[in-house]
């Protein structure tokens, strides 16, 4: 089976799920464009010291590519990123990935979509997948004078591996999930550390910087069912997790109790408080952190909570006139987490641009379609769950789904398949609901937050996703048949 003719765009994890999910079920015409130079999405942009995963290493990985010899519990970039291109390796994905080919524009017309490149490549495809993530566009601070600063100023996720920290007086802005693993990276060797902390972050204690046992490693690589056993039993584990943050209960209470507790390792009172945050822990993405409570206590760590007024050329000054010398600024300020594809130009059906489909906001229905755009399918699109599921499990349930449409192409039961807007209000209208009594919804400011005020996450457990992606109802589709025209019938 050499039909039908898909692209991927994104060789994140995403990406290449998708890329073994087409080979696995006898698709071949399929290509991967991959912006960067690399694989790995996330893992390949970001680079800045002390960068980890906050899933341990045992459960970040597919259910298809085991993997026991971590050397970390959790483990570095340099290692994730070697697991995704050992993917591409074992797969035999290479053939089908193409590397620095930047997507532009995509627009579907004649029952195809075609799609240009940074390039001037053109490509003609029956199905779009667009594997782009959610964190790849940096989010900069709009900061007066930040131009004018003489030193050096890198933003985490395009950091300069040949930027010079050492014996440097060093200046953090942000202190998330990267400004917290920045920190215990870089206070080590800097001469002094600033911290400007926008709004504080509730950090729990986790063995982040510890190794693997060696005897667990010895145990899997010995015992391979064992291993993969393991594995379905942390993705059982994780839905704990799950539980407790769409649910209010003693589950939430627990772990929020044990945040609580973890700030009681700043002995310094006064720093406690100021590190102390006035939302309920869980709220925000966690951050977990072995090495941050020591780091941020040591004699050359110093916490700013001022406002920053504005940059200088030799340093930053805060609302309250103190002048903070410093050699280098670092922006740990996240990102524009809702752009997904964008600024790529998509057109889909009577010339519905993805930015008048969006005017209110990122939306789509189960995460992966589209209203306007047929055979077109987001993988970890507006909605996903990356607050709460295993993510390579999401993703391969997605995948699995575009499958079941792409076969059905391949079968001549269809030609297109649209999500309708009815359902994908029905679906919106579910999800807004369910995020009541979520943890994300409980008073506290975040990247999980839409334009519109509504929270872009997945509110419900794993067994609802798989209920919305394992059988799609036919009457949440329109279905357009080669010589039938427009079908309403199930498919297969």
């Amino acid at each position: 089976m050499t039909g039908p003719r898909v692209l991927v765009i994104g060789a994140g994890m995403s990406g290449l799920a998708m890329g073994v999910k087409l080979k696995a079920a006898g698709f071949d015409d399929f290509t991967i464009l991959e912006k960067g130079a690399d694989v790995g999405g996330v893992w390949f942009w970001n680079r800045y010291p002390g960068l980890a995963c906050d899933v341990p290493s045992l459960l970040y990985r597919y259910s298809f590519q085991n993997k026991t010899d971590w050397p970390n519990i959790f483990s570095s970039r340099d290692d994730i990123l070697a697991y995704h291109r050992g993917v591409a390796d074992d797969h035999d994905l290479w053939p089908h990935i193409r590397l620095d080919s930047e997507v532009v524009a995509a627009r579907f017309a004649d029952d195809v979509w075609h799609v240009d490149t940074a390039a001037g490549d053109e490509f003609t495809v029956d199905f779009l997948v667009a594997a782009t993530g959610v964190l790849h566009h940096p989010n900069h601070p709009d900061i007066p004078g930040l131009d004018d600063f003489a030193g050096p100023v890198v933003h985490t996720a395009r950091w300069d591996r040949g930027l010079d920290t050492v014996d440097k007086r060093i200046a953090i802005i942000g202190g998330g999930s990267t400004g917290v693993q920045i920190t215990g990276a870089l206070q080590p060797t800097a001469r002094t550390l600033t911290l400007f902390q926008r709004s504080p972050q509730w950090v729990l204690w986790a063995p982040t910087t510890l190794p693997q046992p060696k005897f667990v490693t010895r145990l899997f690589q010995r015992k391979p069912a064992l291993a993969q056993a393991s594995f379905r039993a942390w993705v059982r584990a994780s839905a704990l997790f799950t539980d407790l943050t769409i649910h209010p209960g003693i589950k939430r209470r627990a772990v929020q109790g044990y945040a609580r507790l973890c700030l009681r390792l700043i002995r310094d009172r006064d720093l406690r408080e100021r590190l102390r945050p006035d939302y309920q822990p869980l709220c925000k993405r966690q951050v977990l952190s072995g090495n941050y409570f020591r780091a941020v206590q040591q004699p050359n760590v110093e916490v700013v909570t001022d406002r920053i007024d504005h940059v200088d050329a030799t340093g930053i000054v805060t609302a309250d006139g103190h002048h903070h010398d410093v050699d280098v600024v670092v922006l740990a300020t996240g990102f524009e987490a809702h752009n997904y594809m964008r600024p790529m130009n998509l057109t889909g059906r009577d010339g519905i641009t993805i930015d008048e489909a969006w005017k209110s906001g990122p939306h789509a229905f189960a995460m992966t379609s589209i209203p306007g755009f047929p055979n077109f399918f987001t993988i970890l699109g507006p909605n996903s769950p990356v607050g709460s599921i295993h993510l390579q499990t999401a993703a391969e349930l997605t995948c699995d789904h575009i499958i079941r449409w792409i076969s059905a192409f391949a079968n001549g039961e269809m030609s297109t398949v649209e999500v309708s807007e009815k359902a994908t209000r029905r679906f919106n209208s579910d999800v807004v609901e369910a995020l009541q009594p979520t943890v994300w919804n409980t008073g506290c400011e975040s990247w999980y937050f839409k334009d519109d005020g509504t929270v872009d996450l997945w509110p419900f457990d794993l067994a609802t996703l798989k209920q919305f992606l394992g059988q799609p109802l036919s009457s949440d589709y329109l279905i357009t048949h080669p010589e039938r025209g427009v079908v309403g019938d199930q498919m297969g």
